[in-house]
């Protein structure tokens, strides 16, 4: 008898808090999913915060969103892998993007990995990863991966990545990243193989 075993793809769903389009933030999200996706199956789904912004900005709470909200919600708590992305906005994440996250259940990404993205005008806003995005998915108690991406405007030409830096910045923290995210995935599906 022979058993085969198949790979089931990794659930990503990457958050771009960019506030227009097109964004560097948001291509800069794109150019992470493709080489996450050259090392590992993955099954990805993008949130733009400029598309679904305008559904939520006046929401206080989490039942007074729209179903489509809802559903974002849902993915992003459901998410095996979250990539989350801002560009630096007056030292911080935009506000919209914070917003989104205010509705997030408290303990939905308990050991979920993240991968924390930031763009800004120039490398002097990069501590942004460690001094305001850490700190949010500290509180979710979410496992935020070792390295994060910060690019500046001197990376992209016409909203693309064309730093070689970069790229290298990204399978840097891709390769650091792996190993925590297949641990991650392993004991959530023993986990669930044992309820």
């Amino acid at each position: 008898m022979t058993v085969t075993s198949t790979i089931q793809p990794l659930n990503v769903v990457a958050v771009s808090g960019s506030l227009h389009a097109p964004s560097k933030t948001t291509a800069l999200v794109r150019e992470v999913l493709a080489s996450l996706g050259t090392r590992l199956p993955i099954e990805a789904h993008v949130i733009e915060v400029t598309e679904i912004g305008p559904e939520f900005a006046g929401a206080l709470t989490r039942d007074q969103l729209p179903d489509s909200v809802e559903q974002e919600l849902r993915r992003i708590e459901a998410a095996d892998l979250l990539i989350v992305a801002s560009p630096v906005y007056r030292a911080s994440f935009t506000g919209l993007f914070k917003h989104l996250f205010d509705f997030v259940g408290q303990y939905a990404l308990v050991d979920t990995p993240v991968l924390l993205v930031a763009t800004g005008g120039s490398d002097r806003h990069a501590l942004i990863i460690e001094h305001q995005f850490r700190p949010l998915f500290g509180f979710f108690q979410a496992l935020t991966l070792p390295i994060g991406i910060y690019a500046n405007n001197s990376d992209f030409t016409n909203y693309t990545v064309s730093s070689l830096e970069l790229q290298e910045r990204i399978d840097l923290a891709i390769g650091r990243a792996l190993p925590l995210i297949r641990r991650s995935v392993v004991e959530t599906a023993a986990i669930s193989h044992q309820i």
